[in-house]
């Protein structure tokens, strides 16, 4: 298999989403192997923590051909290294992403320029969605059930956000 054909989707995934769930399963159809990589991220204060949010993404990927979820802890381009994996998948929900997703992109280049970064918008019905509102949502005791997978909103009803 060619680096070109494992793509790694990273993120936090803090929690997981309809939105996560709709790029990953059209970067599945694209590419023969797709990582979901699950970062500890240290400069945010999750939600859930990483052996959860990997777990959630497990439970909502069943059935899903070619995906595999991993947890990471380094810079992402070692990451990409030791998955011998070529291509960093990202998604752009809104043109606010671009700038920064540009940046990421620009740097990892830098970095790896044998790596290529691809943007996927999501579908249309999914484009509004991210892990924030839904917190905010759920922090409110409001109904998130239509934006993540059932397993999710029950992992965040019981949290008690």
């Amino acid at each position: 298999m060619s680096m070109k054909s494992r793509a790694i989707y990273p993120g936090t995934f803090d929690p997981v989403t309809n939105g996560h769930l709709d790029i990953i399963t059209r970067a599945a159809e694209i590419f023969p192997k797709v990582i979901v990589a699950v970062a500890t991220n240290r400069g945010k204060q999750p939600c859930f923590d990483l052996a959860t949010r990997i777990k959630l993404l497990e439970d909502a990927l069943v059935g899903c051909p070619g995906v595999e979820v991993m947890g990471f802890d380094c810079l992402l381009i070692d990451f990409v290294h030791q998955q011998k994996a070529g291509i960093i998948l990202r998604g752009l929900r809104a043109v606010s992403d671009f700038e920064y997703e540009f940046q990421l992109a620009g740097m990892n280049r830098k970095l790896a320029p044998e790596v290529e970064t691809l943007f996927l918008p999501p579908s249309e019905g999914s484009m509004f969605i991210s892990s924030t509102l839904v917190k905010e949502i759920a922090a409110l005791n409001g109904n998130v059930s239509q934006f993540v997978p059932k397993s999710v909103a029950e992992a965040l009803n019981a949290k008690n956000i």
